[in-house]
């Protein structure tokens, strides 16, 4: 007798029937539905309740447990956050199995199985969808009062227009003045420089010419010294 034996062989080693679960409850929990035989549909059943109520108690311990099956870390995770909101109002009764019918070919049982949505989630829908819909008159009737903001705004954009243009036409005038008057110092400053190298210029040569004429003026008075020596003797003589 099978006691405490649950599960069924489906004809498979142990291997092949954890590895085949595992793939199959991983893609429940990624596409929230599969289609498979009716056999495996109750057992995945099984395996999916187990890591719904691990997600739902949500400490560290059950998230590396429930890696430790589901294959694909980023499944484990959404499901661990949205595991309170979607089942918190549950207690069991996780997945629905629908019969589908036979298979074409050796006539197997069909069964699709999904993950069950809560009525407290639909009512959540509900009451935002419910919260668009009377938020959208208020915004309806806001167009009345539009025309005079959109003439008040456009006579404020005409008046800052108007100003930058303005402010356009007297920055170039100013800057052509300023360039102007620039252009006027600069030719100041180089007058002055000039005046002054010339004055340098000329200050040797007037130098050059005093010195030319004291050395005459002094030969002028050799000269006369000379001619009054000279002059002196003959006439004692006489």
């Amino acid at each position: 007798m099978r006691h405490r034996k649950a599960g069924i062989k489906l004809n498979r080693t142990p291997s092949h029937r954890e590895a085949m679960f595992r793939n199959m409850v991983t893609s429940l929990f990624k596409y929230e539905r599969i289609r498979t035989t009716g056999a495996k549909a109750k057992e995945l059943r099984r395996w999916a309740d187990h890591i719904i109520t691990l997600a739902k108690r949500g400490d560290l311990h059950a998230r590396r447990q429930a890696l430790a099956i589901v294959r694909e870390k980023d499944v484990v995770h959404k499901l661990f956050e949205n595991a309170d909101e979607r089942f918190g109002a549950v207690s069991g009764g996780y997945t629905r199995i629908v019969k589908l019918g036979r298979r074409p070919g050796d006539a197997a049982p069909i069964s699709m199985v999904e993950l069950i949505v809560s009525e407290d989630t639909k009512k959540k829908k509900k009451k935002k969808k419910k919260a668009k819909s009377e938020a959208a008159p208020q915004k309806a009737a806001k167009p009345e009062a539009a025309p005079e903001a959109k003439e008040e705004k456009a006579a404020v954009k005409a008046e800052a227009a108007d100003k930058d243009k303005a402010s356009k036409e007297e920055k170039p005038a100013a800057k052509g003045g300023a360039k102007k008057e620039a252009k006027a110092d600069a030719a100041k400053d180089a007058e002055k420089k000039e005046t002054a190298e010339a004055k340098k210029e000329a200050q040797p040569k007037k130098e050059a010419k005093s010195t030319s004429k004291t050395k005459a003026a002094a030969k002028k008075e050799e000269l006369a010294d000379t001619d009054e020596k000279k002059s002196t003797p003959k006439d004692e003589g006489k």
